[in-house]
């Protein structure tokens, strides 16, 4: 099941990163990009001219101050926005707060759509500015990856399955069926085979959270039959593929790319780690070796100030901003609850990293819903804004039950100020992405009421044995 040729599907990885413009650009060099366009323009303009050329010269330079004076005062004026958004925050009434699931659940089954002509309405596709090749349909544009595809579709899956607490009413079960159907089609495409790949590439995000709404199906019992047959073989070759695309050298994830050179990517590594221990908590296969390389590049991507290096190569950091907590606050919880998931972390730790959250929470709102990649200073991407926001939420609920009232209301209260007038949240100058935006923010919203994710060190000790699967039935304790 689910294998291609290796052939085509290294054919294809070569072929398909035709990048329209490139979603990550491996750690932000867009803005030492730009720099070095500038640093080159300016030694062209340096060089004598003859005398007829100086009006020219003059009036290029001319425009390129006017527009980088343009430039600033426009994020200037981003920042002052997000500042006053920040202050002005205030958490939701509580029937406001109650209705709000109710409501993404109804934006994800009327969004749900397909991108392939003549199929049923069966994905919530993830929608960036990355593009490949096209693979299907219409060969005349670049098309959406299918990693994005497979690994929005499984994002909205699974919290609609949270929102229902595993028992879904007939109208999303059926919603979910026809998602399963598309995610264990599309797995078997060559271009979401593990072999090959060396590029830039996305199908890695697709096996992760492919990987999460299997596990979420088989835990709650959703799928029967001939059905259940194919989710179980399908786990066992999604964690299989999880290990084919481990990176080379620093072990953990980059999204696919075995040979990254700037190492693997905490955003990518840490839920992935947490998919993982719920994989084994299920009886399923999990190296132990493959966890343990993952954690040590985890705690390698920590600075001593408690900020989250954006790859986990530390030689490879273009300049200081990379590392500063700002440009980490989207990564730092999630990375720290899954460390301590491992018992390699702490509650006094995953505090830092909340707070530096809701302390800096004006820098990721400066890139949502703005163009660009990894824009300075920071080198902050709009995609990171719900992720972060979802993953707090998850941590927040790993500190004294004393401070989480307080923590959580400041967290609904940040949501609630960049909601939509749908009533669903999008990060992205793309509607479609409102599907990822709706689902993540789901998931915050669930998790006081959701149990705490399975622990590795609860079913490392056990060799992997079947036990009790912790995934979201029951309360916090």
């Amino acid at each position: 099941m689910l294998i291609a040729p290796t052939l085509v599907s290294t054919l294809l990885c070569v072929l398909a990163p035709l990048v329209v413009a490139a979603e990550d650009n491996l750690a932000g060099a867009g803005g030492s990009t730009n720099a070095s366009v500038a640093l080159a323009q300016a030694a062209q303009d340096a060089k004598p001219a003859e005398p007829k050329q100086d009006d020219a010269r003059a009036e290029r330079q001319r425009q390129r101050r006017e527009a980088a004076q343009k430039q600033a005062e426009g994020e200037k004026k981003l920042k002052e926005e997000a500042d006053a958004k920040k202050a002005s925050a205030k958490a939701p009434a509580r029937a406001a707060l109650e209705a709000a699931p109710a409501r993404c659940v109804e934006i994800l089954l009327a969004r749900q759509e397909s991108l392939t002509e003549g199929a049923p309405k069966a994905e919530w596709p993830y929608e960036g500015v990355y593009r490949v090749a096209p693979y299907e349909g219409d060969a005349r544009a670049a098309q959406i990856p299918l990693g994005y595809r497979i690994g929005g579709t499984s994002i909205a899956s699974s919290a609609l399955i949270r929102a229902h607490a595993g028992k879904p009413s007939d109208k999303v079960q059926e919603a979910l069926d026809r998602a399963l159907d598309f995610v264990l089609e599309k797995l078997e495409h060559p271009l979401m085979q593990p072999e090959g790949c060396k590029g830039y590439d996305v199908r890695g995000w697709g096996h992760a959270y492919a990987l999460e709404f299997l596990l979420l199906l088989e835990q709650h019992g959703l799928v029967a039959g001939e059905r259940k047959d194919k989710v179980v073989q399908a786990i066992a070759w999604l964690i299989g593929a999880l290990d084919s695309l481990e990176h080379a050298e620093s072990g953990g994830w980059n999204y696919a790319r075995t040979d990254a050179p700037k190492g693997a990517s905490p955003f990518m590594t840490a839920p992935t780690l947490q998919i993982l221990y719920q994989a084994k908590a299920q009886g399923h296969a999990v190296s132990d070796e493959l966890v343990a390389r993952a954690l040590r590049t985890l705690e390698d991507s920590r600075g001593e100030s408690g900020a989250v290096q954006y790859s986990t190569n530390a030689g490879s950091q273009g300049g200081k901003s990379a590392e500063e907590i700002p440009a980490a606050v989207a990564r730092m919880a999630v990375v720290e609850t899954t460390l301590h998931l491992a018992g390699r972390g702490s509650p006094e730790r995953i505090r830092v990293a909340v707070d530096a959250f809701f302390e800096h929470w004006e820098w990721l709102e400066v890139r949502r819903r703005q163009g660009g990649t990894h824009i300075p200073p920071f080198n902050i991407a709009p995609y990171y804004f719900f992720y972060g926001h979802r993953y707090v939420a998850q941590a927040i609920e790993f500190l004294p039950e004393k401070d989480r009232p307080q923590l959580r209301t400041r967290l609904q209260g940040l949501l609630w100020a960049v909601r939509e007038e749908s009533g669903g949240w999008n990060d992205r100058v793309f509607d479609r992405s409102e599907n990822f935006g709706t689902a993540m923010t789901l998931l915050a919203l669930l998790e006081p009421k959701s149990a705490r994710p399975t622990g590795w060190s609860q079913v490392a000790t056990h060799g992997g044995a079947k036990t009790e699967a912790k995934g979201d039935a029951g309360s916090k304790q």
